[in-house]
C-alpha cells in the first residue's frame, strides 16, 4: 500500500462521499452539481491515492467494498465536524461565538425559534447553528456544544439540566365541539380521535385516568410529526393530546380548546444537554437563558 504524504483533497472526499451515501454517482453528481464522468474521475484518483478499491461494479450499478463502507462511515462524521470547525472560525473572525444546537424539530419551530430575537438582543455577540434531530447521539462525535433532550435524564456522554416537565392537554377545534357536545369528559372518544405514531398510548392513558377502561384501543388518523397532528387539530380532523407549550398562541386565540388535562406519570422532562466536562461561556449563557424562558412559562 503506498504512503499517504499528504491528505486527498477535500473534492475527492466530497465526491466519494456523496456517491457512498447514495451507492450511486448519478445522485451524487445532481447533488454536487458535477456530471457523472467527473464523481467517477474523482472517486478513481480516490482510490489510486489510497491504494483501495472503494466501488465494485454489479451489472450497471455501483456498491460500496468493504474498505468503501468503512471509509463511507468514518468521513462522514469527519466532515460534519470538518463543517464545524470552519463555521466555528468564521464565526471567530468578527469577534463572535458560535453556539451549536441540537434541537427536536416542532419544539425548535414552534417554542424555541419565535423566542431567540430576544436572545440576539440580549447577547448579540453570540451566533448560533441549529441542527435538528430526532433520537440522541454523541454530542462529542458531532461537535455539538448543546442539545435540548426529552424524555428521561439518560442521554450517554451527557450531562444534563432540567428545564421543564411536559404539560399534555386534549384539545379540539371550536367547530368540530360545536357539532358535538360534549357534557361528560367521557363524550370525548365520541369525537374523531388524532394519534401520534410514536405515542400511541395517549389516548388509553386517558381514558384509564377519567376512570374508564384502562385497556381500551382507539382507532383514528395517525401523525408522526407533532406538526402534523396540531394542524390536523386546528382544522377539525379531530380531538388531539398535546403539550401546551406546542400550542400556546393556538389555545390563547382560541384557534384551539382544551377539554382535558393528562396527569404526567412518566416523569419526562425537557433538559439542555451538553457534553460531560465541556467548559464553554456561551452555552452558560445560552442555558440561563432558556431556562429563565421556562421560568417565564411555568
Amino acid at each position: 500500500m503506498p504512503r499517504i504524504n499528504s491528505l486527498p483533497s477535500l473534492a475527492l472526499m466530497r465526491s466519494f462521499e456523496a456517491a457512498a451515501r447514495h451507492e450511486s454517482y448519478t445522485m451524487a453528481a445532481e447533488e454536487l452539481g458535477v456530471t457523472q464522468s467527473a464523481i467517477s474521475r474523482q472517486v478513481r484518483e480516490l482510490e489510486a491515492a489510497i491504494g483501495v478499491t472503494l466501488f465494485r461494479r454489479v451489472g450497471r450499478a455501483v456498491r460500496l467494498s468493504k474498505a468503501g463502507r468503512a471509509l463511507r462511515d468514518e468521513l462522514a462524521g469527519d466532515l460534519e465536524r470538518l463543517s464545524g470547525t470552519i463555521n466555528r472560525a468564521i464565526a471567530a473572525g468578527d469577534g463572535a461565538s458560535l453556539l451549536t444546537l441540537a434541537v427536536l424539530p416542532t419544539f425548535a419551530t414552534r417554542w424555541l425559534v419565535p423566542r431567540l430575537a430576544d436572545f440576539k438582543t440580549r447577547h448579540p455577540g453570540i451566533e448560533l447553528d441549529l441542527h435538528s434531530y430526532t433520537t440522541p447521539f454523541s454530542l462529542e462525535e458531532r461537535r455539538m456544544d448543546l442539545a435540548i433532550h426529552f424524555g428521561q435524564e439518560d442521554w450517554p456522554g451527557a450531562q444534563l439540566r432540567r428545564l421543564f416537565p411536559e404539560h399534555l392537554v386534549v384539545t379540539a377545534a371550536p367547530a368540530l365541539l360545536r357539532r358535538h357536545r360534549l357534557d361528560t369528559r367521557a363524550q370525548t372518544f365520541e369525537l374523531p380521535l388524532l394519534h401520534l405514531t410514536s405515542r400511541p398510548e395517549l389516548w388509553s392513558t386517558y381514558h384509564s385516568q377519567i376512570g374508564l377502561d384502562p385497556g381500551a384501543v382507539f382507532p383514528g388518523m395517525r401523525f408522526d410529526q407533532f406538526s402534523m397532528l396540531i394542524e390536523a387539530a386546528v382544522v377539525g380532523l379531530g380531538a388531539a393530546i398535546l403539550p401546551s407549550y406546542l400550542i400556546e398562541e393556538e389555545l390563547a386565540s382560541g384557534v384551539l380548546t382544551e377539554i382535558g388535562q393528562i396527569a404526567n406519570t412518566s416523569n419526562s422532562a425537557y433538559y439542555i444537554a451538553t457534553p460531560t466536562g465541556q467548559k464553554n461561556d456561551a452555552v452558560q449563557v445560552f442555558a440561563n437563558w432558556i431556562s429563565k424562558q421556562t421560568r417565564a412559562r411555568a
